[in-house]
């Protein structure tokens, strides 16, 4: 299932770390800090896929090597307490290829470049050994400067303010939604993630008459694991597996996530019943049968859910095989004889039956104008809504939690901060 996560931290002299250090992390590589005099060397660092620096057109020439292009940000900095650097972390989706995860990322690295006039530099990382598999994410470090053809000149304010960093982040946060969403359509994948929170989610929901997607958000934001207690819940979920028995989480948190994700999954199945229900019901109709057997093969498919890679292609032969149309006995079917699918027909024949008797009692009772609706007429209304009524949005992610914004308000409090 694709996630979201995007989450903004900043690298700040007054909590003891340095651009220089951060970048030779991320990368993988040895940077040498000239204001320090430390070596910070992680040549020996695994699990990254890939690095690239993305600078505005006017840059030096010394923008592409990553020691130089970090000393002079550090340099551009004399204050103690300077924030010399800002990192974006960024999910990238496991349902698509490495080229693509590339690609996403350099395009939401060349926003940041044509928005802030900033230099990026940008490491894709694979998912570790010992975590979730699917947690492909990429390090995005910006500088806090503009850089231009004679260097780092003035601070990206825009970011560093209370009143402008919020709705800065948050639109960079809806281009990198944007971005994983075109990718997941081109690979053929129905998946799709969102940026905004659960409440503007639930919210949306609601304004487009989409009652089953708001019950599926009034919920609170998934904890997260943290690497100690996912490697212990892997460990607990191979185990499981090699003894043919039934995962159980052996961590408190563990166990609040894996109920949380059952309970999601619940209402994943519902939906999906819900929609087969209703495509077999209108197809039921347009081959002219009647309401109640139209009724009886959504039921029945909704019950089965038998849905494969090709259900939209092959409903018919599907509900003709639910509703006995097809096959050795349809002449018997169509001519009232006794066969195989009598017991089907028996159903159909009473569920008739309790409709019609259902509607003669409503008329007797004189409830017509005002009363309580027929059995049929809440048939109806069920299965007649609009489909577009069942689109729902997937909520954000597994792996991480989908508000997770580290916005460094201390910068705009103290203004000696933002130098």
């Amino acid at each position: 299932m694709a996630s979201y996560h995007l989450s903004v931290k900043t690298i700040k002299r007054s909590a003891g770390r340095t651009a220089t250090a951060a970048a030779a992390y991320r990368v993988g590589e040895r940077i040498e800090c000239q204001r320090e005099g430390r070596i910070h060397d992680y040549t020996r660092k695994q699990g990254i896929e890939e690095t690239f620096i993305v600078a505005p057109e006017t840059a030096p020439a010394w923008a592409q090597d990553r020691s130089k292009l970090w000393n002079e940000a550090e340099a551009s900095e004399t204050r103690r307490n300077s924030v010399t650097a800002r990192e974006w972390e960024l999910a990238l989706p496991s349902e698509i290829s490495a080229e693509d995860r590339s690609q996403i990322t350099r395009a939401f690295a060349e926003e940041l470049v044509s928005r802030y006039g900033v230099a990026v530099d940008v490491a894709i990382h694979a998912p570790h050994r010992e975590g979730d598999q699917r947690n492909h994410h990429a390090h995005v470090l910006t500088s806090t400067r503009k850089l231009e053809a004679e260097g780092f000149t003035a601070k990206t304010r825009v970011l560093d303010s209370a009143k402008t960093g919020g709705v800065e982040i948050e639109r960079m946060r809806g281009v990198w939604a944007e971005l994983q969403n075109r990718a997941l359509e081109r690979v053929g994948e129905v998946e799709r993630v969102d940026h905004r929170s659960l409440e503007k989610q639930r919210e949306a929901a609601h304004e487009r008459g989409d009652t089953l997607s708001a019950e599926e958000l009034d919920r609170d934001p998934e904890l997260k694991l943290g690497p100690a207690a996912n490697s212990m819940e892997r460990r607990a979920k191979a185990m499981a597996e090699r003894q043919g028995r039934e995962y159980v989480p052996v961590t408190e948190r563990g166990a609040v996530v894996h109920a949380a994700r059952q309970a999601r999954a619940a209402f994943r199945d519902m939906r999906e019943r819900l929609e087969l229900a209703r495509e077999t019901y209108g197809t039921a109709r347009e081959e002219g049968q009647g309401r109640v057997s139209a009724g009886l093969a959504a039921l029945r498919a909704a019950t089965s859910k038998e849905r494969g890679p090709r259900a939209s292609d092959d409903i018919r032969e599907r509900l003709a095989q639910i509703t006995g149309r097809d096959g050795p006995d349809r002449d018997a079917l169509e001519h009232g004889v006794q066969s195989d699918e009598e017991p089907m027909r028996s159903t159909q024949e009473r569920l008739r039956e309790a409709l019609d008797k259902d509607q003669g009692t409503e008329r007797d009772a004189g409830t017509e104008d005002g009363g309580k609706p027929s059995i049929r007429e809440r048939l109806d209304d069920v299965l007649n809504k609009p489909r577009e009524k069942l689109e729902i949005e997937e909520p954000e992610k597994d792996r991480e939690v989908e508000n997770e914004r580290e916005i460094d308000r201390e910068i705009d409090r103290d203004p000696g901060l933002s130098h």
